[in-house]
């Protein structure tokens, strides 16, 4: 049987029309599920950059978790705690319009970041109890309670963006964890930000001195001189170690978190 151009044409449309709205109406049943999970993810990385959670603990813990999480918006030039939703913020958004945010200074151009938006987020971390919450021995080296502000970070690595955190001290100016979630450097050279054994040579780091400036700083491989604020680089990636010490005076500075880590620190 043959069929003519025409009805091949309007067969072939019609299926395409038909997959079209499948494919339309499988995104659009799956989005609350995808915006669930990304909300979970970024919790899980809050989380682990302040030590309150392993990677393999499980999505109801994280989410009994957070309930003791502060996610508080913060207007950047002042360091004041502002009122509003900070659900409904997006600062990636924000810092792509020019009357709602500003160009970062000169001396960051290197972290491809480009404007900073006027409101940021923070999230103040107060958990009480995580031996208990956990299902801990009393006598278990975990700590019991954890009290921390967690401080998103972004900026460009070697091959493009890294998102991460990091935590810091109530005051600010202690290093108490830090994670990247997100990231394209090169698996065993810059890729290892996500090393365990090189994330846990940052905690009890200054981040601060006290001024409020930045002190922090990751150095070649081998080369710290300075232990208390200096932390050992990557074998082989210098740019992603240089990236990474970039972004953290960037976002730990006047520029960007300084001034809200000035009003818990005390610092002028």
């Amino acid at each position: 049987m043959e069929f003519s151009n025409k009805y091949i044409m309007g067969f072939t449309l019609i299926l395409c029309l038909v997959c079209a709205l499948g494919v339309s109406a499988t995104a659009v049943g799956l989005k609350p599920l995808q915006d669930k999970n990304k909300l979970l993810f970024k919790q899980k990385n809050v989380l682990l950059a302040a030590g309150a959670i392993d990677e393999g603990d499980s999505n109801e813990l994280v989410a009994q978790l957070f309930e003791q999480i502060t996610q508080v918006i913060i207007e950047r030039e002042t360091g004041k705690v502002v009122e509003g939703d900070p659900e409904s913020i997006d600062t990636i958004k924000l810092s792509k319009d020019s009357s709602t945010s500003e160009p970062i200074p000169s001396e960051f151009r290197r972290t491809m970041v480009k404007r900073i938006s006027h409101q940021v987020l923070a999230y103040e971390v107060n958990i009480k109890g995580l031996k208990k919450i956990k299902g801990l021995a009393a006598d278990h080296e975990s700590p019991d309670t954890i009290e921390c502000l967690v401080i998103p970070i972004r900026g460009n690595g070697l091959w493009g963006p890294m998102f991460g955190f990091i935590a810091l001290s109530p005051d600010g100016k202690t290093v108490r964890g830090i994670t990247y979630y997100q990231h394209k450097e090169t698996p065993g050279l810059g890729g290892e930000v996500d090393n365990p054994s090189w994330k846990a040579l940052w905690p009890g780091k200054v981040a601060l001195d006290d001024t409020g400036k930045p002190v922090i700083s990751v150095v070649k491989a081998g080369a710290v001189q300075n232990p208390e604020f200096e932390v050992d680089g990557m074998s082989g990636a210098t740019i992603t170690s240089k990236s990474v010490s970039n972004m953290l005076h960037l976002w730990l500075g006047d520029a960007g978190f300084g001034p809200y880590l000035k009003t818990k620190s005390g610092a002028q």
